[in-house]
């Protein structure tokens, strides 16, 4: 896809910009906070248009990273100090609710 994302991706990206280092939001919670989409619709903006926002910090409702990129997220949350347990985010903990710290 060339050119500017459309209004939906424009707003994923937006609220996945501001998730603050350390803290998580799941596909499903994006869409929840935007009041629009759905998980898919928020993975699908994700795969085509994330790569210039903290991807790593939008993850699978039970804490695992985006598939294929493991390694890379568990490297990411490490250095922010994402709470982790095993190959997961601690979602109790680590999940951000959209108001700003």
């Amino acid at each position: 896809m060339n050119g500017h994302p459309p209004p939906f991706a424009d707003r994923v990206l937006d609220l996945v910009d501001r998730i603050p280092p350390g803290k998580v939001m799941s596909y499903g919670d994006v869409a929840e906070y935007l009041g629009e989409g759905g998980p898919r619709q928020v993975g699908r903006v994700m795969a085509t248009w994330g790569g210039g926002v903290p991807w790593w910090r939008v993850i699978r409702t039970d804490g695992s990273p985006p598939p294929g990129l493991e390694a890379e997220c568990l490297r990411r949350w490490r250095t922010e100090g994402t709470p982790v347990k095993g190959e997961r985010a601690l979602m109790r903990e680590a999940r951000w609710d959209g108001i700003p710290l």
